[in-house]
């Protein structure tokens, strides 16, 4: 679980998916808090959960970041058509 959540930290998922990071973050406390309390099933548990929460904030983040160029390419290509447009006298 840790190790999803730097992941999803370095991935930038605080800017794309902090609901999800901070959700994640809070399990594993409570997963650390359980295995304090020898409560090791219930700290499994919370571990997957954490783990889960974190890889769902790197695919949300990975999803957003893809369409910022998706967007990004399609302004790009409209801008090269119009500029198509005007040098060959609006033809197209």
């Amino acid at each position: 679980a840790r190790t999803a959540i730097e992941m999803a930290e370095k991935a930038d998922a605080g800017r794309y998916a902090a609901v999800e990071l901070s959700e994640a973050r809070q399990r594993l406390a409570s997963a650390d808090a359980s295995v304090s309390e020898e409560k090791m099933s219930l700290a499994e548990r919370l571990a997957q959960e954490s783990r889960a929460q974190a890889e769902l904030a790197s695919s949300k983040t990975a999803a957003a970041k893809a369409n910022e160029v998706n967007d990004e390419m399609k302004r790009s290509t409209d801008t090269l058509i119009e500029e198509m447009k005007r040098t060959s006298g609006g033809r197209s």
